[in-house]
Formats: structure tokens, C-alpha cells, sequence
């Protein structure tokens, strides 16, 4: 009886074990951007992004910190679309080709603009910094 109740605790264990260290949104990388972090100046700038996935869309978009933008269902089937906030626009040009420009940083701290892409169950994100003014 004693080795029935430890064999059965050792099953326990390693399910608890082998469910704790996979996560989810644990898939492969299929959206492969071409560059994750970008400095821009105060002045304002703009960057094009590259990917070789072409099934991906925007998951949502936040400016330090603060959640700007929450997609609907229907814009993840679009190949492009535009998305235009008091200092960004975040363009999904085609099924390769994001554009993100940013206005001038008025402020006297930086600002962090984080524009995060979902494929499936992957989640990637672009991140731009951009001085003080």
C-alpha cells in the first residue's frame, strides 16, 4: 500500500512539474520581426518594420504604459489598416510591412511606445523609445 501512495504521489509531482514549466503563448516565433527596439530623437521619427510571417496583427498598442488601442475581431483579417492616436500612427501596410511614426515628445521624460503583435499563440512587440524633449 505505502509504494502505491509514493508512486502515485511521484505521478503528482511530475504533472504538476511538467504542466508548471510550459506556458502558454509558447509558441515558435512566426512572425520574425525585423527589429524589436527603436530610439527615436524628440523631434519624432518614423520606422518601417519588416516581418517574415505574414499571418499576425496588431494585439494592442500603449504609450507609457497606458493602453491606447484594443483590436476588434474583424481588423485581425484585414492585410492592411490604420491605426492613428494623438502622437503615433501604426499602419499594417500589407501582410509583411509595418510603419510606426511618432509626433514630437513634448514632455520633459522619455516616452515608451510598445506596439505588440499576435500570431496564434505568439506574442512579439516593437518598441520604441523616444528621448525628452
Amino acid at each position: 500500500m505505502r509504494r502505491t501512495l509514493n508512486f502515485g504521489l511521484l505521478i503528482v509531482l511530475l504533472n504538476i512539474f511538467y504542466s508548471c514549466s510550459r506556458m502558454d503563448g509558447d509558441w515558435d516565433d512566426n512572425i520574425k520581426l525585423s527589429i524589436k527596439n527603436v530610439e527615436f530623437s524628440a523631434l519624432g521619427d518614423s520606422v518601417i518594420v519588416t516581418t517574415d510571417g505574414s499571418w499576425w496583427w496588431i494585439n494592442n498598442i500603449s504609450v507609457n504604459d497606458k493602453y491606447f488601442y484594443v483590436p476588434n475581431d474583424s481588423i485581425c483579417e484585414l492585410d492592411s489598416y490604420l491605426i492613428k492616436h494623438d502622437c503615433f500612427i501604426v499602419e499594417r501596410r500589407d501582410k509583411h510591412t509595418l510603419f510606426i511614426k511618432v509626433d514630437e515628445n513634448p514632455l520633459n521624460e522619455k516616452r515608451i511606445i510598445s506596439v505588440e503583435l499576435e500570431a496564434g499563440d505568439y506574442f512579439d512587440r516593437v518598441r520604441i523609445t523616444q528621448n525628452a524633449k
